[in-house]
């Protein structure tokens, strides 16, 4: 091997390490913080299908916490601790049925705000990637499990002790139905652009804020609709409501929604099942104007589900990173900056 040739060898993999060590692969989980005990998933197993976290505080350990698995009837707290989630009881969110089984709430999304937590369903047709689900013969099966995922749940909690009480509202379902833009994919299949909600929060303690995983309207506008909460779980009035169209990418939608101080972080990610690219925002939650933090690598086993906020460090902010696809969510921190380019609007037509 010639001096010049193991010379350029050198730089090449002086290159594939530097940028390694800017953007770190997620195949591995060597830097994923341990759960000790066990976050419950489907039939009693370890959870694979972690779909969301949120905490009772911003900032500081240990936190109090709830972490939902898309496939359960129930959340489960947690203590994060700085390196480490505590498992600790589960907690009963629905209890639909169909022909005596239980269906899942396919919870999506979790928030807290002003002693509350709050976790939304998909409101979306059930997933069926086999096509097992006739839309005629199983029509009533199929109705069942999407009103099952068409609440959101609002429970009062310190979380020491897994108690709760709370309500359940299938409002949000009206007031989606009531948006021109949104009605075309209300109970369509997720590969046909179907409608589903993968993330929530709440903006000043008084609006929800769903983020859409689909539809992806026009190709590249992500979807956050925002909702008056007061009416969404009380009586009289419909809700008020606006769309937000976010420039999330081509074929990308939200995969989950998180404040932080006076922004909401986007984890964005393909509205399709399969390939795709994933990566973090910021939104200020008022205009359809995004700032792109950071790109996320993409590995096909695990899926980037939820987002929550650590805190704040010299040059942006550290996250912790779910996954659905792998065990036990494999919760990861990774840091991002603090702001970033602005993505042209996206289109309109």
């Amino acid at each position: 091997m010639t001096l010049a040739r193991t010379g350029w060898l050198a730089i090449l993999l002086l290159g594939l390490m530097a940028a390694s060590s800017v953007q770190p692969s997620f195949a591995a989980t060597d830097d994923a913080w341990p759960v000790k005990n066990r976050l419950i998933g489907k039939n009693g197993d370890k959870s694979k299908d972690v779909s969301g976290i949120a905490c009772t505080t911003a900032d500081g350990f240990p936190r109090s916490c709830l972490v939902i698995d898309d496939n359960l009837q129930d959340a489960q707290f947690i203590e994060l601790t700085d390196g480490k989630l505590v498992a600790g009881s589960p907690v009963k969110l629905i209890d639909n049925t169909f022909n005596d089984k239980a269906l899942e709430l396919d919870g999506e999304g979790v928030a807290f705000s002003n002693g509350y937590y709050y976790v939304i369903g998909s409101h979306g047709h059930p997933r069926d990637k086999e096509h097992k689900l006739d839309p005629k013969k199983d029509a009533a099966k199929i109705g069942a499990k999407i009103a099952a995922s068409s609440q959101i749940v609002r429970f009062r909690t310190t979380g020491a002790d897994g108690n709760a009480s709370g309500e359940r509202t299938p409002k949000l379902r009206d007031v989606i139905a009531s948006e021109p833009a949104l009605l075309p994919f209300v109970d369509m299949r997720l590969e046909a652009n179907g409608l589903t909600i993968e993330g929530v929060a709440i903006k000043d303690d008084r609006t929800l804020l769903a983020g859409f995983r689909g539809p992806v309207l026009n190709g590249n506008c992500a979807v956050v609709l925002s909702v008056e909460m007061a009416p969404l779980f009380g009586n009289g009035k419909s809700p008020d409501h606006r769309l937000y169209r976010l420039p999330l990418g081509d074929g990308r939608g939200v995969r989950d929604l998180a404040s932080f101080g006076d922004r909401i972080l986007v984890l964005a990610g393909p509205g399709a099942d399969g390939p795709g690219t994933y990566a973090v925002y910021a939104w200020d939650g008022a205009s359809e104007s995004v700032e792109l933090l950071k790109d996320l690598p993409f590995d096909p086993k695990r899926k980037p589900e939820g987002l929550l906020p650590l805190d704040k460090t010299s040059t942006g902010l550290r996250v912790l990173i779910v996954f659905d696809g792998d065990k036990e969510g494999a919760p990861t921190p990774i840091e991002i900056p603090g702001s970033g380019p602005r993505p042209p609007p996206c289109s309109s037509g």
